[in-house]
């Protein structure tokens, strides 16, 4: 049976207003990580700052920079390695466009020196209260995201739901407005295989808790299960999960490939909202 939702208030980030429902936002994921899981890690600044202005040229609303990777078996690296990575492409980002960017961290000095240097919204993969404070100091968005890989579950949707409602809560306890609050149920953080297609499959159920949905499923390792393929060669896998969660309610996709990404954006945008 269909269920009609609330619908979700729009968010401004600096100059961009996302009118949530309208049609499908694109994050393009820019990695100044040499050893990202998905084989795209950039290792010096103008590399991503170059990635960053091409996604932007394609059609990227949104560009998430991240200096770690957070592959399950990566070498955490320190605050200071971190920051020396993401600031220099932040602050030539700000001087060169007026597209939302975005700070992929845990760490509080890390997402503090970001939003320092022009970061306009913070991801946060593990609730971290002080990140919450962070994001209600700066006035901008926050994506929280429900992570298994310290208490794993079987009951997998209901679990996500609980985690992002508790975290919800934290972050308006920090000072982070309601409509500055996006949320993501963390596809491959924590979940098996048949729980990350659960997740895409019953995706609309989030939508009970009246905040936009960020749907992380690019090159991710369990498309490369499913299909048996490595990284390089999960992009259909990718465009199948893009699709059908934007059918399930997603309002971003954060993904590597921009330009092919856009046009299943565009195409679903087409068939489920009408939007050519």
């Amino acid at each position: 049976m269909h269920r009609e939702y609330l619908p979700v208030p729009a968010t401004r980030c600096k100059d961009t207003v996302f009118n949530w429902g309208e049609r499908t936002y694109l994050m393009g994921i820019v990695n100044v990580s040499p050893d990202s899981f998905s084989g795209d890690g950039l290792d010096n600044p103008a590399a991503a700052v170059s990635q960053a202005m091409h996604f932007i040229e394609l059609g990227a609303d949104i560009i998430d920079i991240g200096g770690e990777s957070t592959r399950p078996d990566s070498q955490p690296i320190s605050e200071e390695e971190e920051t020396a990575r993401v600031v220099p492409v932040i602050e030539e980002l700000s001087r060169r466009t007026s597209i939302p960017i975005s700070i992929d961290t845990y760490k509080e000095s890390v997402a503090h020196s970001a939003v320092k240097a022009g970061a306009a919204m913070i991801n946060d993969v593990c609730g971290i209260p002080k990140l919450a404070e962070i994001a209600a100091a700066a006035k901008i968005p926050l994506i929280i995201t429900s992570n298994q890989r310290e208490k794993s579950c079987r009951d997998i949707m209901p679990a996500i739901i609980s985690d992002l409602e508790d975290k919800i809560r934290l972050a308006e306890n920090s000072g982070v407005i309601p409509q500055n609050i996006i949320i993501d149920p963390g596809v491959g953080f924590g979940k098996t295989v048949e729980q990350n297609l659960e997740i895409i499959r019953r995706l609309c159920e989030l939508k009970s808790l009246c905040k936009p949905i960020l749907l992380g499923t690019s090159r991710k390792s369990f498309i490369g299960r499913v299909l048996d393929l490595s990284e390089n060669q999960r992009m259909e896998g990718t465009a199948a999960t893009v699709a059908i969660g934007i059918a399930n309610g997603a309002d971003i996709v954060r993904v590597h490939d921009v330009e092919q990404m856009l046009r299943v954006c565009r195409m679903s945008d087409a068939i489920i909202r009408g939007k050519e």
